[in-house]
């Protein structure tokens, strides 16, 4: 067709001419059709425009230069085509050489570069645009509210001259997804004419914002006011009702459906069956779908997946020999099915029975093997894709950063941008996530600048990621940045800068933002809760629960975790039992996360109910036993820890490099020299566990306190890797405990290399030449502490009563009691001495005359916390206190005969462990003590001298005097 084929666009319109005239010489039927060339106009108009749409580009633009003729329609397709397909640069170009443009021509520049992310050269080519009508405005106020400037989009849209339903339509949907439904319903109402896309608009905005009460209001008022409801609608509302989890309301909207004649759409059916499944009602969905008359590729899959979901494969497998066909979609739903039941072997068989897989089911297949944690597998089915799309580039990325293969992930995307395909916003997450674990700032910065370039960067999504990413390569500037220039924070990104800022310590700014949340859901309250938790600032994290739940908002297992990690730091056994009972009230999973933190409360708090949490777990995990183990060697149960770790093995479950510090630290605890070493033997041995810091640490600390101090030393010189501070501090405090002076000296000087501003090093040699009263060379160690402003950290002792805490120091006497406590506490010291107790004047670690250091011994903030405890509470009552630092010898005697003559349990939680002091004994066994203590026959001769005529005569005196 000659037509068709002049190149010379100069002269085109001559060379048509002259040829139309040869061919009207010719025959008629030649003149038929070369008489209305608007007809091959229109056809080469409609073939560009197909073109476009199955992205053959270059094939369009070739048609498009061999065009005799061209009109308007054919210059703003090919400049659509352009945008749409991401080639920004060219359709400029176009559109600068088309000396016809019209007003289209210019808005089709408007919405192609805000399609593309382009709002300044938006916004420029609307400045210039000779004319504009309702169309540009919408289009240029359409791009600012996409990408959340709503501020720019609300100028344009108060300063129209005329404004349309869709102008209206465009600022709600605007509004509705940032999350602002207030300004959002604020239009709304001011609308004079509401389409059925106003009222799809709210009620999806407040799904979106899980508001879903005000959802099904909306959509009541809509149906009220006369408003018929279309399929979209019903599909929606169906989603707030699933928010509702309301049977009821499902039904209610299953009868509007009927009486609009929309019982029979497939689409409304297939979603009034997918909201029973999703609000657990599975009995009441497949009841539906008996009743559907009519099924499409979609309600089969859907009922597939749903069984599958719950936990029915068998029932799924059944359901899809029941479908009519078993095409593609239905075999993809149970290739899918049988992948997340880790049947992958079943998957790869369905998928291979397929004879032409479409592009759903070869990533559902890469998915499964990524799933499952067979990266290699698939990594061979996405390279054996015939045709890519970045939904397979996403599933493997996203694989890989999720199992850890980070820099893998990171090579991929490099590769996915070579090939030319443009990164969508699940790739950048996935990338900016990887980028963050391994800490490559470099690469993430790079990512972020093509988030830019792509349009991407103001995507909620992705913009969670790169404040998640530059939190963790400590960025904090760059956090701050990226949330204050994010057009659209919905609330996942607000809960994310409050995390981030938590975890870092910025607490103030945390509940900065918590504070100007514009709303709040369950995971805002448990990262602001979770922030205090790890700051140790417990009161905090108890009251903002309270506020979460006068609210009305219930607490989940997040939320329950981080108030049990709370109870445990502060020891706040009361708190932590009625958080106990309500996990029970509320009807939450006692699932292996709360059992677990159960248990690691309890013994944190020295009760021994974390055995019984422990026995009850439907299920448990190396966590599970971690736990427990830990806790038992805490609290003094030594055998009891062994035993545990054995039975760990014996059910089957591997200990891990956590399993042996905890058990490395019970027999280091109660003296188990051979059982610790067995352990450590067999870690690299029978479980291919190579030893860290921490093991050998345990170790150090087992041979010291048994008094091989040189064999610790030995062990510290022949280990394979560098010792850290932890190593050699063990040994510097097996060389406290038992007085030796010189390997203590030489230890430390290394300790005072490694870290000379912690204070604990200075304290532990001065301890042991005050021990042995080397007077000078305390002086010498406490002007070297001077000198280096190093500071010793006060001692102090706390109880818990009624929900008062009350704090001691030693000798304190602020107290508003202290007049009573200090009497009750010298009677106690009196009536003990009658039966041969001796304060031990060896702990006082100060030159200092006998008579001062025994009136110091006595007024130690441990003595002073039990005897406000003994003094408040019911006769035999058992009494706890924490001490910030350990228990001093002295008071740990004192201790145990108090229990004995008082009758009752004192639990004492110092910075090492549990001492549960019971007739006399304390849970450590006293292995921990130095050899100076008195020796166990000397203490069992004190109790027996303890009569139990003098123990009544005690405890009478103490009534009558908290009377």
């Amino acid at each position: 067709m000659v037509l068709l084929r002049c190149r010379n666009l100069p002269t085109c319109s001559l060379n048509h001419q002259l040829i139309h005239y040869f061919h009207s010489l010719s025959s008629s039927s030649s003149l038929s059709i070369h008489q209305h060339p608007q007809n091959d106009l229109l056809r080469c108009n409609s073939r560009i425009r197909e073109l476009l749409r199955n992205r053959r580009v270059g094939e369009a633009r070739n048609m498009f230069d061999e065009m005799a003729q061209r009109n308007s329609i054919t210059w703003n397709s090919m400049i659509t085509g352009y945008f749409r397909n991401g080639q920004v640069e060219e359709a400029k170009l176009l559109f600068d050489s088309f000396a016809g443009k019209n007003i289209r021509t210019w808005t089709t520049m408007v919405s192609g570069y805000t399609n593309n992310g382009k709002l300044e050269e938006a916004r420029r080519v609307f400045n210039l645009m000779p004319e504009r009508n309702v169309v540009s405005w919408n289009a240029m106020i359409n791009g600012y509210a996409k990408y959340g400037d709503l501020k720019s989009a609300r100028i344009l849209f108060d300063g129209m001259p005329e404004r349309d339903t869709k102008s209206w339509n465009t600022m709600i949907t605007g509004y509705s997804h940032c999350g602002l439904l207030r300004e959002a319903r604020e239009l709304f109402e001011q609308m004079q004419n509401k389409d059925i896309v106003s009222w799809l608009v709210m009620i999806s905005g407040y799904v979106r914002s899980n508001d879903h009460v005000e959802a099904w209001n909306m959509f009541s008022k809509m149906h009220h006011g006369g408003v018929r409801p279309e399929q979209s609608i019903f599909v929606v509302t169906l989603s707030a009702i699933t928010g509702l989890n309301s049977q009821t309301l499902i039904k209610m909207l299953q009868t509007v459906a009927i009486k609009t004649n929309f019982e029979r759409d497939v689409k409304v059916g297939t979603a009034i069956m997918n909201a029973y499944t999703k609000t657990g009602k599975l009995e009441l969905a497949l009841d539906f779908f008996k009743t559907m008359s009519q099924r499409n590729e979609f309600t089969w899959t859907t009922i597939i997946g749903a069984l599958s979901k719950s936990g029915r494969l068998e029932d799924a497998i059944a359901m899809y020999n029941q479908a009519p066909e078993k095409n593609v979609p239905t075999q993809t739903a149970l290739l899918t099915a049988f992948a997340q039941h880790g049947k992958i072997h079943e998957a790869r068989r369905i998928f291979e029975e397929i004879k032409n897989p479409n592009e759903i089911t070869w990533n559902a297949m890469v998915t499964g093997y990524a799933q499952s944690g067979m990266l290699e597998e698939a990594g061979m089915i996405f390279q054996s894709m015939p045709v890519r799309n970045i939904e397979s580039w996403a599933t493997m990325i996203s694989g890989l950063s999720q199992k850890g293969q980070s820099e893998e992930a990171l090579n991929l995307l490099a590769e996915l941008h070579r090939s030319g395909m443009v990164p969508n916003h699940s790739t950048f997450t996935s990338s900016l996530y990887a980028c963050g674990n391994i800490d490559s700032l470099e690469v993430g910065r790079q990512i972020h600048t093509l988030t830019v370039k792509t349009g991407c960067q103001f995507n909620s999504y992705v913009g969670n990621a790169l404040i998640l990413m530059y939190s963790k390569c400590r960025k904090m500037e760059d956090v701050h940045q990226v949330f204050n220039t994010m057009r659209v924070k919905d609330i996942v990104s607000w809960n994310t800068m409050v995390s981030v800022l938590s975890h870092n310590g910025k607490l103030v700014d945390a509940r900065t933002a918590f504070e100007k949340m514009p709303q709040r859901d369950i995971v805002s309250w448990t990262a602001m809760m979770s922030g205090y938790a790890q700051a140790r600032l417990g009161y905090l994290a108890f009251g903002l629960f309270l506020d979460m739940f006068a609210s009305g908002v219930n607490p989940d297992q997040s939320s329950l975790t981080a108030l049990l990690s709370t109870c445990a730091d502060l020891g706040v056994a009361k708190h932590g039992k009625q958080i106990h009972a309500l996990v029970f009230k509320l009807g939450l999973d006692f699932g292996i996360s709360i059992g677990n933190a159960l248990i690691f409360m309890y013994f944190k708090c020295g009760c021994e109910d974390g055995f019984q949490v422990f026995d009850e777990m439907p299920d448990r995990d190396v966590v599970s036993w971690n736990s427990i183990i830990d806790g038992s060697a805490e609290n003094g149960f030594g055998m009891k820890a062994v035993e545990l770790f054995e039975q760990m093995k014996s059910e089957g479950t591997r200990p891990d490099q956590i399993s042996f510090v905890c058990i490395l630290c019970a027999c280091s605890h109660a003296g188990f020299i051979d059982k610790g070493w067995a352990y450590f033997n067999s870690m690299n041995r029978d479980y291919g566990i190579m030893p860290l810091e921490p093991h050998y640490a345990c170790m150090v600390d087992l041979l010291g306190r048994a008094g091989h101090l040189y064999s610790a030393e030995d062990f510290i010189e022949n280990m394979p890797i560098e010792p850290d501070s932890i190593v050699w501090k063990a040994l510097l405090g097996a060389c406290r405990i038992h007085q030796n002076v010189e390997l203590g000296r030489r230890v430390a000087e290394k300790l005072f290399q490694l870290e000379p501003h912690n204070s604990g090093i200075y304290i532990l040699l001065s301890n042991i030449y005050a021990s042995l009263g080397m007077w000078k060379e305390v002086g010498e160690v406490r002007t070297l502490m001077r000198d280096r402003g190093v500071r010793k950290e006060p001692g102090f002792s706390w109880i818990q009563i009624k929900h008062i805490t009350s704090y001691f120091v030693n000798g304190d006497k602020t107290h508003d009691r202290a007049e009573e406590i200090f009497s009750t506490l010298r009677e106690f010291v009196e009536r003990l001495k009658e039966y041969g107790y001796v304060p031990n004047t060896h702990f006082v670690l100060h030159d200092i005359e006998e008579e001062q250091k025994e009136n110091a011994l006595l007024y130690h903030s441990e003595k002073l916390a039990i005897s406000y405890g003994i003094l408040n509470t019911p006769d035999g009552s058992s009494i706890q206190i924490m001490k910030n630092l350990r228990i001093c010898g002295d008071c740990h005697t004192f201790t145990k005969l108090l229990s004995k003559f008082t009758e009752r349990e004192i639990i004492i939680r110092d910075n090492k462990r549990f001492h549960h002091f019971r007739d006399g004994s304390c849970s450590c066994g006293d292995y921990w003590r130095m050899p100076i203590l008195l020796e166990g026959n000397k203490v069992k001769q004190l109790l027996m001298n303890l009569d139990v005529a003098e123990v009544n005569q005690m405890q009478n005196t103490l009534t009558v005097r908290k009377e």
